[in-house]
């Protein structure tokens, strides 16, 4: 018999294989591995579709009294001009309306978003001066995909037809307050809502009657619209005096009691004009309708609903807000049941991503089973259970991996493991492939096992290293894809090449490490499984 590992390894497969065959701390490192990627899978953010870095800015200013043709030339084209010069804008849109401009600006996708807003900003307050004299302070709107696009929306509707559609809204809005402050929740929005509002129905031939203008109406509503100020000032003794004036409006009566005009030495008010109401803001022509299936399985009649949408923050796991959503819901549910509210969820894309994850999980786990299945037959079922432990192994170190760089789960991520799959098993199908050839040659009888678990390993390290480079080689191009697609599709050829190169690493470590304690030597050489 040869003395144990004479046979010098000149492979790094070797190398690896010499280094951890009776090291004590292989299994360990093993533990390790599945402990790290069962928590990363654990802890990483679930989404249903990877996250897009899309930016762009909205930059909207008022001239007031100005055509349409007059804003687009004294402020759209400058400006469009002058936004050229920032970087990394691909398109700029500029619109020209009567009194108003609306420029937007489209950066290209995977430019940074914060950097890409401030560059406008900086842009239009550096160029403030070209701006005509009479032209409104520039509103900048950012667009952020991250938070506009909603994860959750509750459809409220009330179970009472004759309830006053404003009192639906106030519980909604309260509701909403509490919403809002949950943990990495960006937005929250109210759709569809009735609002309170004091209705002014004027008659025109009451108007004409009194030779007054609709404009002199709105004039004297408006200037009563705000809440007045209050006044302070000190008296001599050196006292506060505070001369408080409530609010404007607390009544019909009182937008009933706004003097309009002076008709013939006496004063004109609003009552006598037009007729007042306390109600919903009719002007409001939206409306959204629910129909809910009830436990027998029957839809019920359409009803008014109001939708409370909520969005989140960029890379925070939509299953845990969602759920916290679903919680904070609960709270209220027996208050609103009591006054006739009730309340449907009609999107959750937390659930949905945490069903898309699961099942893909699951196809995962399936698709190991029938890698496993298919080995029994064609190698044997040792070699089966050590070709299967791997496959784990390399995934948990992909997904500790993904985790440390900020990466999210989603349907791509999972599709890209799923992808590899059938690549990763390849180089440990290689070395036990390798290792069972071995075993079965002429003279294996009279070698020292470890020396020959080397042997293997280090033969075919050369040609598996090349060949896994030459498929991490077909994945890189995909990176370099651009726009939306290449933003969709960032996932693979961030995690498939991690993924290859970790099978090389399991594959040279715990293949023969494996190999070497359930494998037995067979008596005769000639012996085949």
């Amino acid at each position: 018999m040869h003395a144990p590992h004479s046979y010098q390894p000149t492979d790094s497969a070797g190398k690896l294989a010499k280094g951890f065959l009776r090291n004590p701390l292989t299994p360990i490192l093993g533990i390790f591995l599945l402990v790290i990627g069962y928590m990363a899978l654990m802890l990483m953010p679930r989404e249903e579709n990877p996250q897009m870095v899309v930016s762009g800015s909205t930059v909207i200013i008022a001239l007031p009294g100005a055509t349409a043709n007059e804003v687009e030339n004294v402020i759209v084209k400058p400006l469009e001009r002058k936004l050229k010069e920032v970087k990394g804008i691909e398109h700029i849109y500029g619109m020209a309306m009567d009194n108003v401009a609306v420029i937007n600006a489209a950066f290209f996708i995977g430019e940074a978003k914060e950097d890409s807003n401030l560059k406008i900003y900086d842009k239009i307050m550096q160029n403030m001066s070209i701006l005509p004299k009479g032209a409104m302070q520039p509103i900048i709107k950012p667009l952020d995909i991250d938070v506009d696009i909603p994860i959750v929306s509750v459809a409220f509707y009330s179970n009472n037809p004759k309830m006053d559609p404003t009192l639906l809204y106030d519980h909604v809005k309260e509701i909403q307050h509490h919403i809002n402050g949950l943990p990495n929740v960006a937005i929250t929005d109210i759709k569809g809502a009735k609002k309170h509002q004091y209705n002014v129905l004027v008659d025109m031939n009451r108007l004409a009657g009194y030779n007054l203008s609709l404009g002199q109406i709105v004039q004297a509503t408006q200037s009563l619209a705000y809440n007045v100020p209050e006044i302070k000032g000190k008296t001599e003794k050196n006292e506060i005096v505070m001369i408080g004036v409530r609010n404007a409006i607390d009544s019909v009566e009182d937008v009933g009691n706004i003097i309009v005009a002076q008709y013939g030495g006496s004063a004109i008010y609003l009552r006598d004009v037009a007729t007042i109401t306390a109600g919903e803001d009719i002007q409001n022509f939206k409306s959204a309708l629910v129909s809910v299936k009830g436990e027998e399985g029957k839809f019920s009649p359409l009803k008014d609903q109001v939708t409370l949408t909520v969005s989140k923050l960029q890379g925070t796991n939509a299953v845990i807000i969602a759920e916290a959503v679903k919680e904070e819901l609960e709270k209220y549910k027996e208050q609103m049941k009591s006054e006739g509210i009730s309340y449907v969820i009609t999107r959750n894309d937390g659930e949905r991503a945490n069903e898309a994850v699961n099942e893909l999980v699951f196809h995962l786990l399936l698709s190991i089973v029938i890698i496993a299945i298919l080995l029994v037959f064609v190698l044997g079922w040792r070699e089966s259970l050590i070709v299967t432990f791997t496959v784990p192994a390399i995934l948990a170190i992909t997904l500790f991996i993904a985790y440390l760089t900020g990466q999210t789960i989603n349907r791509i991520t999972l599709f890209a493991f799923l992808l590899s799959l059938g690549l990763l098993v390849d180089a440990a199908i290689i070395v036990i492939e390798n290792i069972h050839r071995h075993f079965h040659a002429p003279g294996a009888a009279d070698m020292d096992v470890d020396e020959l678990m080397i042997e293997a390993t280090d033969e075919i390290g050369a040609p598996t290293n090349i060949a896994t480079l030459a498929i991490i080689l077909t994945m890189v191009p995909m990176a370099f894809v651009g726009q939306m697609m290449g933003q969709f599709m960032k996932p693979i050829p961030a995690n498939v090449p991690v993924a290859l190169v970790a099978s090389l690493f399991v594959a040279y470590i715990f293949t023969p490490y494996l190999a070497v304690r359930l494998l037995k030597k067979p008596e005769h050489h000639g012996d085949s499984h």
